[in-house]
């Protein structure tokens, strides 16, 4: 019970410390905490992490696509205990890559930024492809390193939790 509070506990200010911390855009460990943070702890932590969130846009600064990005981390978090075994993991991690993506950058069309026209959308995606980048190394390489030091047997320490972990 000590290593999952102090997973968790470690999870939380990771979340809050790459919000402060220079980065490249859209390179940070936000989805990968998020996908890993329900699969260790269950759905039920997802207030938390989403607190995490807030807390570091209360001094950051709100805008007008939280509903969007909250939103979003919010749905990884509810999907990523489908994912099942190593692999399942691995394939999760990309989708919820594609999941924050697709909904962050709808939430950007929606405000109207580029326009309302279809060519307005295909022009928004078209320019956040870099960050999709940033976006899927980034969850990527996190990723490893949560299973490496998680979920690795090689540190005799893989989380109880109330599923399974295959």
């Amino acid at each position: 019970m000590k290593k999952k509070i102090s997973v968790l506990i470690g999870f939380f200010i990771t979340i809050m410390v790459f919000r402060y911390v220079p980065h490249l855009p859209n390179f940070t460990p936000v989805l990968a905490i998020t996908f890993y943070g329900t699969i260790i702890f269950g759905r039920n932590c997802l207030v938390y992490m989403i607190l995490a969130y807030a807390l570091s846009d209360l001094f950051i600064g709100f805008h007008n696509q939280l509903f969007w990005t909250w939103g979003s981390l919010f749905l990884i978090g509810y999907i990523s205990p489908l994912f099942k075994g190593l692999s399942g993991r691995s394939v999760g991690v990309v989708v919820s890559s594609l999941v924050f993506f697709i909904l962050t950058n709808l939430g950007v069309f929606l405000s109207g930024y580029y326009g309302y026209t279809f060519d307005s959308l295909i022009i928004c995606y078209t320019l956040a492809i870099p960050f999709y980048t940033n976006t899927i190394i980034s969850t990527i390489m996190f990723s490893v390193f949560i299973e490496f030091f998680v979920f690795s047997k090689f540190f005799n320490f893989i989380p109880i939790s109330k599923n399974k972990i295959n």
